[in-house]
């Protein structure tokens, strides 16, 4: 047995490892078009936003040349194509290395290699056996020229590498493909590199389209699920199967203690997980439930909200995973349904789908060189609309509480339990969520039961936070 994989079977658990610093938002850049802008407009495009880093398909050395001292870090791909001959022979891995990354590094940030997408779902025997040792001779030809560490290698995965269990405790990777794993988490924990997934919970949403679904996938004021296998409660089912995956990692390592449990635990770092695509389509065919403007806008808005909360999931809190979003533009020569050409955040002549807060305030707002007095901006407060039932009030207090903001204000004893009333305690949560997160107007939207208003709700000690600045 190598000591890699003895490393890797004596841990007893393991955990999510999330970015240290402050959460960054990533893009997925695909190019299934013929009416892309140019990568070096698309730089300076991402320049002007918060977007932190971009994954491509491919290793287009024009897109890595135009991303060159921008600090945008760079997710390179070996096609599924190329597995067999990376895998076969270390000359061709290293041949590839020297083509696509040496050339360009560290100029272009690239941090990380994909080697295959969504392989060990592809049906595909040969190439699943494959997979493993083509990244093992990637990562060999990294190491030889001193790049090892610096730019990790992994592979990218579809939900299906789970078993379709409910709720997120008590699922189990896909036993079919469990061997693949054990080698694949072994070399990821080795090499510190990270388990990358594609969660979308717009296609959950397609196969079950309820309302209470929709609230759930879009990040929206909603009851919640509880698991049962834990006891935490989720409020939106991006974190959901995040800590699907979690759970799932450490429930095949808690399989492989049972065989070895008498080898001693050792030193380790844990495996980090990343987001390599998650989206929502702004519109589709019409026989197609949930693709709209509306809802693409809730959840890409709402996720990059979430992320840089560092509210995180109910299990690790105050982290976030990072994330790359799919699309940076439509790609209108993609097969399938409309839903499929219609994931951009960015239109092709540069200009945004829809705002979900990525562009930087000093490209909003350009300082002027003639001074001006400025007019005060009316913040407002967010509030309940008359005539929101109980029940949906009881949602709102629950989703916002459940989002990390403090409300110990309206719990007994607190400034603002008087009056124990629904409608006001349900008042000082909402707005406390949006003031919290943004002071976006889909941060006061809760499923279209509140409403922004210029007066001020404060009363006796209970202070509203916002207003005008």
């Amino acid at each position: 047995m190598s000591p890699s994989i003895v490393l890797f079977l004596s841990l007893f658990s393991i955990a999510i490892s999330f970015a240290d610093s402050q959460s960054f938002v990533g893009v997925n850049y695909g190019q299934i078009a013929d009416n892309l802008p140019p990568p070096e407009s698309t730089a300076k495009l991402l320049q002007s936003t918060s977007i932190g880093k971009v994954r491509i398909y491919g290793a287009d050395p024009g897109i890595i040349k135009a991303l060159a001292n921008s600090g945008i870090g760079i997710v390179i791909g070996a096609a599924n194509g190329d597995i067999p001959s990376l895998a076969s022979d270390p000359n061709a891995a290293a041949q590839w290395v020297n083509t696509n990354v040496l050339p360009y590094y560290p100029a272009s940030n690239i941090t990380l290699i994909t080697v295959g997408n969504e392989v060990l779902t592809s049906g595909d025997q040969g190439l699943m056996s494959q997979l493993v040792p083509a990244i093992r001779n990637v990562q060999t030809a990294l190491s030889s020229v001193s790049l090892g560490g610096k730019v990790k290698v992994s592979t990218v995965h579809s939900m299906a590498v789970l078993s379709q269990s409910d709720p997120p405790s008590s699922g189990s990777f896909n036993p079919s493909l469990q061997n693949t794993l054990i080698q694949l988490l072994a070399f990821l924990k080795d090499n510190k590199s990270p388990f990358t997934i594609n969660p979308y919970p717009f296609f959950a949403y397609q196969s079950d389209p309820r309302p209470e679904t929709l609230a759930f996938c879009l990040f929206q004021p909603n009851s919640g699920r509880v698991d049962s296998g834990n006891g935490k409660l989720y409020t939106n089912m991006f974190d959901a199967q995040g800590y699907k995956v979690a759970m799932l990692v450490n429930n095949l390592i808690w399989f492989i203690e049972y065989v070895v449990q008498q080898i001693n635990a050792m030193n380790y770092e844990d495996i980090e997980i990343v987001v390599a695509e998650t989206g929502w389509p702004s519109s589709g065919d019409s026989n197609e439930v949930g693709p709209s403007v509306e809802n693409a806008k809730a959840y890409n808005g709402n996720l990059i909200t979430h992320l840089r909360s560092l509210v995180g999931t109910p299990l690790i809190p105050g982290k976030s995973v990072d994330t790359y979003i799919f699309a940076l533009y439509d790609e209108n020569l993609k097969s399938g349904p409309g839903s499929e050409r219609a994931f951009g955040l960015y239109k092709t002549d540069l200009t945004m789908s829809y705002d979900v807060g990525l562009a930087k305030s000093s490209q909003q707002n350009p300082p002027s060189t003639t001074p001006v007095t400025p007019a005060p901006t009316t913040l407002g407060w967010c509030v309940p609309k008359a005539g929101v039932s109980d029940a949906q009030l009881q949602a709102n207090i629950d989703y916002a509480c459940g989002q990390g903001i403090d409300c110990g204000p309206i719990q007994p004893g607190g400034a603002c339990f008087e009056p124990n009333t629904l409608p006001s305690h349900a008042a000082f949560v909402m707005n406390l969520y949006y003031q919290t997160f943004g002071r976006n107007q889909w941060n006061c939207d809760f499923s279209q039961t509140a409403i922004l208003t210029s007066q001020n709700p404060s009363y006796n000690a209970c202070n509203y936070a916002g207003g005008s600045t």
